[in-house]
């Protein structure tokens, strides 16, 4: 007995169902992949971006969303949800459903250990072919640790990375520095 051909959906299609859904997911080549469920850490994590992000970028053109700001990355195809963008300006949305942004300037990600390696390499593929994106964040939640590529002039990525509660991360573009003891605030690390 043959197999069923596999079923591609258009990007309508996957917008049609996502809007509908009770849970995110990507999209990919008309495939879609299901997003898992975040833990406490990320959580927290998260909130903690949310708080120092928001009151920082306050009467400046950027503006932060988190979690559920959907992303489109038009030379690649892919739909994504990162943990925290920010975008400078005017938003970029692709349809009037006013839920996929197009533009977004900083990108950030909380690692887990079922995605740190999609987030580090085919991830941030997609990433960088984002023009408008000129920072990605990636955020340890094992230990207070923060590993930033900004893009250079020449589009070349610098990489830096900070370690340690009394450590912040500098992001020149957008006129922020977040302390990571404000980022990490209520996280527990195991000592293991």
């Amino acid at each position: 007995m043959s197999r069923p051909a596999e079923q591609f959906i258009t990007p309508a299609e996957y917008l049609e169902r996502e809007r509908e859904a009770d849970s995110r997911s990507e999209y990919l080549n008309g495939r879609i992949y299901a997003m898992s469920g975040a833990s406490l850490r990320h959580n927290r994590i998260v909130a903690g971006l949310a708080v120092a992000l928001g009151v920082q970028l306050r009467r400046k053109p950027c503006e932060p969303f988190f979690g559920d700001m959907r992303v489109k990355i038009n030379p690649t195809g892919l739909y994504t949800y990162p943990d925290v963008v920010v975008v400078c300006g005017e938003p970029q949305l692709e349809d009037q459903h006013f839920d996929t942004l197009l533009n977004p300037a900083v990108i950030i990600e909380v690692l887990s250990a079922s995605t740190e390696a999609y987030d580090r390499g085919e991830k941030f593929a997609h990433y960088r072919a984002l023009g408008s994106l000129t920072d990605y964040l990636l955020v340890a939640q094992d230990k207070p640790r923060i590993e930033h590529y900004c893009r250079q002039a020449n589009g070349q990525w610098l990489y830096s990375a900070s370690e340690g509660l009394e450590a912040h991360i500098e992001i020149a573009t957008i006129g922020c520095a977040l302390p990571f003891a404000e980022i990490y605030e209520r996280v527990e690390f195991s000592d293991s």
